[in-house]
C-alpha cells in the first residue's frame, strides 16, 4: 500500500467528506491565506454572517473595504508575522451586513490561529469569529442602568443634605450630635428628619421626625415641616405653638399627614426637660445609673385631629437625653418590646464607657454611633434611622491673649485659637475659617504701626454666645497708616489681601479704626456636621489623630512620575521665607512642571496665598507652572477656594501616596 493510500485524508472521497463536513460546521471559522490576505475557506455560517456568499478568493481589504482603520487585517497579519495563536474579546467592528440598512456595529470574540503549508512555514491565518453583540450590550444595559442609579442615588443624597440642617449648633453649656441611617442602598430619600435650633437663654430645642413613606413627595413634607417647625421655635420658643404650626400644616398636604414628631427643649442652667411627642416615641434618658424612658406625652400624629400638651423631666449634669425615630425599634426579627430593650441597655453601656477602647470622642458622638452600630449590624435594619443625643456640659472659658506683635507671637496666637475653637469641637471648616481669620488680622496689624510706635500689643479675645456665634475681637495700639504702593520698598504683593480673607471667612467681620488702635470683631456661627450614612458605612471606628510640625516641611517625593513636593505645616509670614528659594530650585527657574502637595498644610495664610500665585508669574516676567493638589475638604482646599486659585482635588499621582513614599507616609 502506498503512503497517499494510508493517510485517510488523502483516499478517495475523503477530501468531498472533508469538505462538506467544514462547510456545514455551525461555525463562524474563515482562512486567510498571502500578503493580501484572500480568503481561501469559509464555512457557510461565516458567509452567511458577513452577507458575502462568493468571498473565496477575495482579498479581505476588496471584501470589507468598510474595516479600514479599524486594524482588523492588522490582527490578521500580526499572526501571520508571529507565527502564535491569539484570542481577542469583545472587540468592536463596524462591517456593512446584509439587511442592515448600512455599516452595523458588532461586537465580537475572535480566536486566530496561524495557518500552516506543507513545509510548516506560516501563510496565513485562521480566524474563528463569535458574535457576542447581544452578550456586550446587555453588559452595556447593566452598567447604563448601574450609573443611572448611582447618578440617581447621588441625587437623593443631595436633596437629603439640602432638606436636613447643615450642621448641628454648637453652644456653650450644651453639645449635640445627630446620626441619620438610610433604610439600604437601593432605598429612596426617605421622611425622617431632625433638627436644633438655638433658644433665648442659652436653651436649644431638639427636634425628630418621620413622614411616612419614602421617595420625592415624603422627602418633600418632611423639608416642609422641619421649616415650619424650626421658624416658630426661632421665633417663639414655645413647644406647643410649634405643633399646632406643623399640625396645621400637615391637615392642609396630604403626604405630611400622620407625620410624627418629638420636640424637646433643654435648659442647660436647670437641667429642665420640656418635651411633646405628637405619636412619636419618647426621649431616652441615660447615665451612670442606666436608662429610662420619659413618660409618653400621648398624642397621636401630626394631622389626624389629636389634641397636644407638653410634659417635663429633668436631665441631671452627667445625663444625656437620645431622640430616635421607629426604625431603632422596627428591627427585623424583634418585637417592639424586644427592640426597646436593647436600646436602653446598648445607650446605658456606651454612656457607662467607650465600648471600644481608644474612641475618645465626645459622648455624644459615641452614643448615635455605637448605639447605630450595636443594634443594626446584628439585626439589620428595614426603615430609615434617626438618632439625636444631646448632653449638659461646663462652657468653655473665654480666651484672652495679649502679646507683641510679631511671627513668633502669631504662632502662639493661631495655636490658642485652634486650641480654644478644638475644645468646643466644632465643625472642620469653622476652626479652619477662625485659624485663619485670626492669622490673618493679627498678621495685619503689624501694618497699623507707625515706625516710630516702638511696637504694636495685640489683644486677642474669643467667646462663644449663647446662639451659638463666636465672637473674636482682635485689637491693637498702632496707627493706621497708607497702604504702600508699588515701587515703595515696603511693598507687598499680599498687603490688604489678608483683611479681604479675614472677611471672607467670618459671617461678619467689623473693623474700628480709632487714633489709640484698631479693633476688628470676626463674627460666624459655629457648628457641627451630622452623619449621613448608608448600611456599608456603619463602621464608626475613630480615625487617631495625627499630629502635624509647627515647621514647614518641603518634601521632596522621588517615585512620582514627574518633579513633585509634598509641603507639610503651616505656610505664613514665618515660614514663607523658605518656600520661595525652593520653588525656584524645583522648577529650575520656573522653566519645568512641578506638582505641589497641599494635602498635609495645616495653615495656609495670605502671604501663602501671595506666593503660590507665582504660578502665573513673578515680577520679572518668570512663569511658575505648578499644579496645586488639595483634596476636597483640606485646609489648603478651603482656602485656595475661597481666593479663586486654580487648583486640583485629584491626586494628579495617586501611585506616589500607595507606594509608601508620600507625605502619609511620614513618622
Amino acid at each position: 500500500m502506498s503512503p497517499s493510500d494510508s493517510d485517510p485524508f488523502r483516499r478517495a472521497g475523503d477530501v468531498a467528506v472533508v469538505r462538506r463536513l467544514f462547510e456545514q460546521l455551525p461555525l463562524m471559522v474563515c482562512a486567510l491565506e498571502g500578503p493580501e490576505l484572500r480568503f481561501v475557506a469559509a464555512t457557510s455560517a461565516y458567509r452567511a454572517y458577513a452577507g458575502r456568499p462568493d468571498i473565496t478568493g477575495t482579498p479581505f481589504w476588496e471584501a470589507f473595504p468598510e474595516t479600514l482603520g479599524q486594524r482588523v487585517a492588522e490582527l490578521f497579519e500580526r499572526v501571520i508575522a508571529s507565527g502564535r495563536a491569539e484570542s481577542l474579546r469583545e472587540w468592536r467592528f463596524q462591517f456593512d451586513l446584509p439587511d442592515s440598512g448600512g455599516e452595523t456595529e458588532v461586537f465580537v470574540d475572535l480566536n486566530l490561529w496561524p495557518l500552516r503549508g506543507a513545509d510548516d512555514q506560516v501563510t496565513g491565518v485562521i480566524a474563528q469569529v463569535i458574535d457576542v453583540t447581544t452578550r456586550v450590550r446587555e453588559q452595556q444595559r447593566v452598567a447604563e442602568a448601574e450609573k443611572r442609579f448611582e447618578q440617581a442615588r447621588d441625587v437623593i443624597d443631595a436633596l437629603q443634605r439640602q432638606l436636613l440642617p447643615n450642621g448641628l449648633p454648637v453652644l456653650p453649656e450644651i453639645q449635640i450630635a445627630a446620626s441619620y441611617l438610610l433604610a439600604d442602598a437601593d432605598a429612596a430619600a426617605g421622611g425622617d428628619w431632625f433638627d436644633a435650633v438655638p433658644l433665648a437663654g442659652g436653651k436649644v430645642a431638639l427636634v425628630v421626625g418621620d413622614v411616612v413613606g419614602h421617595g420625592v413627595s415624603a422627602t418633600a413634607a418632611m423639608g416642609q415641616l422641619r421649616a415650619v417647625l424650626h421658624d416658630r421655635l426661632d421665633e417663639t420658643g414655645d413647644v406647643l405653638t410649634a405643633i399646632a404650626a406643623a399640625d396645621r400644616m400637615a391637615r392642609r398636604v396630604a403626604d405630611a399627614q400622620a407625620a410624627t414628631v418629638c420636640i424637646t427643649v433643654l435648659d442647660p442652667a436647670s437641667g429642665a426637660l420640656t418635651y411633646c411627642s405628637a405619636g412619636h416615641p419618647p426621649p431616652l434618658i441615660a447615665g451612670p445609673n442606666g436608662a429610662r424612658f420619659v413618660p409618653p406625652s400621648g398624642q397621636g400624629p401630626l394631622g389626624t385631629g389629636a389634641a397636644y400638651s407638653v410634659r417635663t423631666d429633668q436631665l441631671a449634669p452627667e445625663e444625656t437625653v437620645l431622640l430616635y425615630t421607629d426604625g431603632i425599634i422596627e428591627r427585623p426579627g424583634r418585637t417592639p418590646a424586644e427592640a426597646t430593650v436593647e436600646l436602653s441597655q446598648v445607650v446605658a453601656g456606651a454612656v457607662a464607657g467607650p465600648i471600644f477602647s481608644g474612641d475618645d470622642r465626645p459622648l455624644v458622638d459615641r452614643l448615635c454611633a455605637q448605639t447605630m452600630e450595636r443594634l443594626v449590624r446584628e439585626t439589620g435594619h428595614s426603615d430609615d434611622i434617626t438618632l439625636m443625643a444631646a448632653q449638659r456640659r461646663l462652657p468653655v472659658p473665654t480666651l484672652k491673649l495679649t502679646g507683641p506683635d510679631g511671627p513668633a507671637w502669631l504662632r502662639v496666637a493661631r495655636t490658642a485659637v485652634d486650641a480654644w475653637v478644638t475644645l468646643h469641637n466644632a465643625g472642620e471648616q469653622d476652626r479652619i475659617a477662625l485659624l485663619h481669620a485670626a492669622g490673618e488680622v493679627v498678621t495685619n496689624s503689624t501694618e497699623h504701626a507707625r515706625p516710630d510706635d516702638g511696637g504694636t500689643a495685640v489683644t486677642i479675645t474669643a467667646e462663644l454666645l449663647d446662639n451659638g456665634e463666636a465672637r473674636l475681637v482682635i485689637a491693637d495700639n498702632g496707627r493706621w497708616q497708607e497702604r504702600p504702593r508699588p515701587g515703595d520698598k515696603r511693598f507687598r504683593r499680599d498687603h490688604g489681601f489678608g483683611l479681604a480673607m479675614a472677611a471672607a471667612f467670618a459671617d461678619r467681620l467689623d473693623v474700628d479704626r480709632r487714633p489709640d488702635g484698631t479693633t476688628v470683631t470676626v463674627r460666624r456661627r459655629l457648628s457641627r456636621s451630622a452623619q449621613l450614612l448608608r448600611p456599608a458605612q456603619i463602621n464608626f471606628g475613630a480615625s487617631p489623630a495625627s499630629r502635624e510640625p509647627e515647621e514647614l516641611l518641603i518634601v521632596d517625593q522621588p517615585d512620582a512620575p514627574s518633579s513633585r513636593i509634598a509641603l507639610i505645616g503651616p505656610i505664613d509670614v514665618d515660614t514663607i521665607q523658605d518656600l520661595g528659594p525652593e520653588l525656584d530650585r524645583y522648577t529650575l527657574g520656573g522653566t519645568h512642571d512641578l506638582v505641589v502637595d497641599l494635602s498635609r498644610v495645616t495653615h495656609l495664610a495670605s502671604a501663602g496665598v501671595a506666593e503660590l500665585y507665582r504660578t502665573a508669574a513673578d515680577g520679572n516676567g518668570r512663569h511658575y507652572p505648578l499644579t496645586l493638589y488639595a483634596p476636597a475638604g483640606s485646609t489648603a482646599h478651603h482656602v485656595l477656594s475661597l481666593v479663586d486659585l486654580p487648583h486640583t482635588t485629584t491626586d494628579p499621582h495617586p501611585e506616589t501616596s500607595r507606594s509608601g513614599h508620600g507625605p502619609d507616609s511620614m513618622p
